[in-house]
């Protein structure tokens, strides 16, 4: 059979992440109705069919999270942070009022309606000459002077005026008295702000900006833990619980407001909750052990606290209660450990999603042979650092393919356990690349094949059988089948 190209480069890409994996057309069509029906799903099969893929399918046509979760102090009980979710209008709504708070006072001037000391302590009038131009210029244009002493803060925002306190970041305030109307004397303060505008400020309106101030700050003792802008895919191990389910970090002094951490600052999200409105994909599910239970409650519940887990640790008094966590659950495992699934966990996928068995090998068809060189073009442009391959050497990857099926499976087909031929590929053009030459060649193809056989089978080649290699390491003489003999 003909297959119409040249090189890989001329193969077409589909761009409907679904149409990528190979093979697999009953799971596919299976997990196109997960994201649209809020399903789970159990992918049981070997290893390398394709069961993340159809996992990061499944994220990638989901919509953009619409939530933002993050935790706030909580000033009555310290040990019990607030759990806040926010959407984008919630947090716009609230960077608008942090900003809003300084507005609220005082009345915006001109650097020549100041008294002239003051306009000197903004950075506004030359010292010498008495010239005015923007702050930003540290030295006069008209005179060339200093317009700001290069000492101290006394030296250049002038002596501690009533209490003032002192300049915080760009701003800078400068207090100085007037007579009011009614004859009493009052105090007002000019500040420069970052913006290099000036407001004067009574200062009754001083003492509540900075009241509101110090509200705001309360506020603002938040700690994002599930951004907007997260992805929609996460991948858990469970190599820990931790990883897993969050926890609090430790702090030898703990939450003291003076050497220690806050506690709202040491919570550690899990897996669970950075897939909230996402897919939850977990490889080998059977690894997990008795965490698989905690994954059901997860998916019962839809909230996960988050708690210390190390009874030593100073958050193991620390409690966070409905941190969110909803999300679709994409499990995987071989179909030797399916045994190892709890039965609750497998009953729940069941009745809210599917359990779908994924295929070993596929018949070896024109449509299906198409397939596999659509996989070898979609490895090498993933890979990004390999070159495309010509006609030969990915019709060699296609004998491959067959033998794989034969050989592992006892079957007359094309594989699907397309871990074994991305080895090849990648090894394939790591050798082109090395050799500088700018496609991968048969020759390239058949040198992998043979080098990337699994360490079972070199050894059997080499010493016949693993009696003999493991005789090899201890030095000892043997044929090909058992100790040498006198």
């Amino acid at each position: 059979m003909a297959l119409d190209f040249e090189t890989t480069k001329d193969v077409i890409i589909p761009k409907d992440p679904f149409e990528r994996i190979i093979g697999q057309p009953e799971a596919v069509e299976i997990a196109k109705m997960v994201p649209y029906q809020r399903r789970h799903l159990l992918l049981v099969g070997p290893p390398g069919t394709g069961k993340s893929m159809i996992a990061q399918a499944i994220a990638s046509v989901l919509p953009k999270p619409k939530y933002e979760i993050s935790v706030m102090e909580n000033t009555d009980n310290p040990e019990r942070p607030i759990v806040v979710v926010r959407d984008e209008a919630q947090i716009e709504r609230d960077k608008k009022e942090e900003k809003k708070q300084g507005r609220q006072f005082g009345k915006e001037v001109s650097s020549l309606d100041t008294p002239s000391f003051v306009a000197e302590r903004l950075g506004y009038r030359c010292r010498r000459c008495g010239a005015m131009s923007p702050f930003t210029d540290l030295v006069c244009p008209q005179c060339g002077a200093d317009k700001v002493q290069r000492g101290g803060l006394f030296e250049r925002y002038g002596p501690p005026q009533m209490n003032m306190p002192p300049p915080e970041g760009d701003h800078i305030r400068v207090a100085t008295t007037r007579r009011s109307p009614e004859g009493r004397e009052e105090v007002l303060i000019y500040e420069r702000n970052a913006e290099g505008k000036i407001i004067v400020l009574r200062q009754e309106e001083l003492k509540k900006m900075e009241e509101m101030a110090k509200e705001l700050a309360k506020k603002s003792k938040r700690k994002v833990i599930a951004s907007l802008t997260r992805t929609t895919f996460v991948q858990a191990s469970g190599g820990s619980e931790t990883e897993l389910l969050g926890d609090i970090r430790h702090d030898p002094y703990g939450g003291h407001n003076v050497i220690g951490t806050l506690t709202y600052s040491r919570v550690v999200p899990g897996a669970v909750h950075e897939a909230h409105e996402g897919v939850l994909f977990i490889d080998e599910l059977s690894t997990l052990g008795i965490l698989q239970r905690y994954i059901l409650t997860a998916m019962q519940d839809k909230v996960f606290t988050i708690v210390g887990r190390n009874p030593m640790s100073s958050g193991a008094s620390v409690r966070v209660e409905g941190v969110p966590c909803d999300f679709l659950f994409v499990g995987a495992c071989n179909i030797n450990d399916i045994k190892h699934i709890t039965p609750p966990l497998r009953s729940r996928i069941r009745g809210d999603g599917y359990e779908v068995l994924m295929n070993a090998y596929m018949d070896d068809t024109a449509a299906n042979q198409q397939a596999v060189v659509q996989f070898v073009a979609q490895e090498i442009i993933k890979d990004g650092k390999i070159p495309h391959a010509d006609r030969k050497a990915v019709m060699l990857m296609l004998d491959e393919a067959r033998d794989i099926a034969r050989r592992v499976d006892n079957a007359k087909g094309l594989t699907l356990r397309l871990r074994n031929l991305t080895g090849i590929i990648k090894m394939a053009g790591d050798m082109a690349t090395t050799a500088k030459k700018d496609i991968i060649e048969r020759k390239d193809v058949e040198i992998a094949i043979k080098e990337n056989k699994p360490i079972e089978e070199k050894v059997r080649d080499k010493y016949g059988s693993w009696f003999a290699a493991e005789a090899a390491d201890y030095g000892v003489k043997t044929d090909r089948t058992g100790p040498e003999t006198a």
